[in-house]
């Protein structure tokens, strides 16, 4: 998979959700930015958190988006792996399937935005 096409093609779908059920996008991106917001938990964890519930829910385009939001927060490959493992753990054979998938995420799409 080219997770960068991918995401590129999903950002496309994501448009035209905008325009076409603008109310429900924009409540969407509140509901976001409130969970981002909170003081708890820093921005990384949250990401790691968000990782794992992408695995577990198998959303492929969770997956890549918060893959991508977890390096930019400052995450690295070994607190991913061991998010991935714990998510294994709670989701089993198919948590391991998806696991893989986002380590391949992150090999990829990280790989991809080093100079």
């Amino acid at each position: 998979m080219d997770w960068n096409a991918y995401l590129d093609e999903m950002k496309g779908s994501l448009r035209e959700m905008r325009r076409s059920i603008p109310e429900v996008m924009k409540g969407f991106g509140a509901l976001e930015k409130a969970a981002e917001a909170g003081t708890g938990i820093d921005g990384k964890t949250k990401e790691l958190i968000a990782v794992a519930f992408g695995v577990g829910a198998r959303c492929e385009p969770c997956i890549g988006f918060h893959v991508r939001a977890l390096a930019r927060a400052g995450g690295t490959r070994e607190e991913l792996l061991d998010v991935l493992g714990v998510a294994v753990q709670m989701g089993g054979g198919p948590g391991l399937m998806y696991a893989a998938k986002t380590l391949q995420a992150w090999d990829q799409l990280i790989a991809d935005e080093t100079p």
